[in-house]
C-alpha cells in the first residue's frame, strides 16, 4: 500500500498524525463530512473546504445506482465531478445492504439487492464493490463486508464475521494498487472480545493501509461502544490509521480520539442541521424552540462561521418556522465548522499533551449550559 499514515505526536493512547494520500495530505484525528451521493447535503464543496475539512465520505452503494460509476468515470471521477481534489474515502454499501433486510439475499459469492428507488435487481461483490470504487476515483476504498444488527444472536454474529473475512481477502485481492491510494480492512464482531480480536487476526495478514472498525453506532449504546474500542483499539497495528465508522457525537468523538482512533464519519452533523439542532460549546440546541424567536446573539459566541458571524439566532429560527431553505444550509455550515473546530483543539491539546483537560473543559462548557 502506498497511502501512508505517520505519527507526529502521542498523549496516552491518543495519537496525532498526517494521512498522506495521491489527494493531498489530512491532519488525524480528523472528522469526515459524509457526501453519500457526491455532495455534502445544504452545502457546496468550497463551503465544505471552508469550514476546515481535508477529506469526505462517499458511497459506494448510492453512487453505483445514481448516477452509476461508469458515468461518473466519464465525467472525469467523483473529485472532479463534486470539486473536492481533497481525498475521499467510500463506504463499500456493506451498511446500506444490511439496511435492506427485506430485499436483499447474501450468498457465500455478495448479496444481491433491490433498489430502493425503482426495485432494479442488483449485485455487489467483494469484486465488484472494488471496482466500483476504482472507477470512482476514490483515495480510500473500502473492503465489502456483512454487517450485522444490534443485538443480533451470537452465531449470527459468527457466521456474518466468518464471511467478512473471506470476502476482506478477496477485496484486498481485487484492490488495484497505485500511489497514494489505499484499501481499508474492517473490523466486525459485534460487541463480542473474542470475535473482535479473531477478526483483527484475520485481517492483520492482509496488510491493508488502515483499519476500520465497523458494525458500532447501531443501537449499543456508547457505553458498549466504548468497551469494544477498549478491546479492540490496542490490538491494531499502531503504524495504519484506525477508522471509527458511523460515529458520532461529540461527545462520541472525545471518548474514541482518547482511546486512539484517527478518522470518524457521521451523517449526525449535517442531518441535525438540516432539522433544527445545533451544535455549540455551551451544549445542543433546537432552534425550533420559541425561547428562540426574540434571542439577538450569535448562536454560538466565539464561532466564526458564517451564521455566527452574521446572523442572530432570533433569525435562525425565523428561517426554521417559515420553512426556509437558507435555515439549513446556515445551520449544517455551522455544525460541519463545530465539528472541524473541535477536532482541531483535540490535535492541539494530543500535541501539547493535555488531551484530558481539554476534554474535561469541552464538557465542562456543555455541561454550563445557554445562560453561562
Amino acid at each position: 500500500m502506498t497511502l501512508r499514515w505517520s505519527q507526529t505526536a502521542a498523549d496516552g493512547a491518543a495519537r496525532a498524525g498526517v494521512l498522506a494520500t495521491a489527494h493531498g495530505e489530512v491532519e488525524t484525528p480528523t472528522f469526515m463530512p459524509v457526501g453519500t451521493n457526491g455532495t455534502v447535503k445544504a452545502m457546496t464543496a468550497e463551503a465544505v473546504r471552508a469550514t476546515g475539512a481535508g477529506i469526505v465520505l462517499g458511497n459506494t452503494y448510492h453512487l453505483m445506482l445514481r448516477p452509476g460509476a461508469e458515468r461518473v468515470a466519464a465525467l472525469g471521477g467523483l473529485h472532479r465531478m463534486m470539486d473536492w481534489p481533497g481525498p475521499i474515502l467510500t463506504d463499500s454499501g456493506g451498511f446500506q445492504v444490511m439496511s435492506l433486510a427485506a430485499l436483499r439475499r447474501i450468498d457465500e459469492d455478495g448479496v444481491t439487492f433491490r433498489s430502493h428507488h425503482d426495485g432494479s435487481a442488483q449485485r455487489l461483490t467483494p469484486e465488484s464493490a472494488m471496482a466500483i470504487q476504482h472507477q470512482l476515483d476514490s483515495t480510500i476504498s473500502m473492503v465489502l463486508d456483512a454487517c450485522t444488527p444490534y443485538p443480533s444472536p451470537e452465531a449470527e454474529v459468527r457466521r456474518a464475521l466468518d464471511l467478512s473475512m473471506r470476502w476482506a481477502a478477496r477485496s484486498r485481492d481485487a484492490f488495484v494498487e497505485r500511489q497514494g491510494y489505499g484499501a481499508f480492512g474492517i473490523v466486525q464482531g459485534g460487541t463480542l472480545k473474542e470475535l473482535r480480536l479473531a477478526s483483527v487476526a484475520a485481517l492483520l495478514p492482509l496488510d491493508f493501509a488502515g483499519l476500520a472498525i465497523g458494525g458500532l453506532a447501531v443501537g449499543e449504546g456508547q457505553e458498549l461502544m466504548f468497551a469494544v474500542l477498549d478491546d479492540t483499539v490496542p490490538a491494531l497495528p499502531t503504524g495504519r490509521p484506525r477508522y471509527l465508522m458511523g460515529v458520532g457525537t461529540p461527545d462520541d468523538l472525545l471518548g474514541a480520539v482518547a482511546r486512539g482512533v484517527d478518522m470518524f464519519d457521521c451523517v449526525i452533523p449535517t442531518r441535525a442541521g438540516r432539522t433544527g439542532r445545533a451544535f455549540t460549546a455551551r451544549g445542543v440546541f433546537n432552534l425550533r424552540n420559541a425561547r428562540f424567536a426574540a434571542d439577538p446573539r450569535p448562536l454560538d459566541l466565539g464561532c466564526a462561521c458564517p451564521l455566527c458571524s452574521c446572523h442572530t439566532r432570533a433569525y435562525l429560527h425565523h428561517l426554521f418556522r417559515c420553512g426556509e431553505m437558507l435555515g439549513p444550509m446556515l445551520l449544517t455550515w455551522h455544525n460541519l465548522h463545530y465539528y472541524q473546530h473541535l477536532m482541531r483543539r483535540l490535535r492541539a491539546s494530543i500535541v501539547a499533551g493535555r488531551l484530558e483537560a481539554e476534554a474535561a473543559a469541552i464538557r465542562a462548557g456543555w455541561a454550563a449550559g445557554d445562560e453561562a
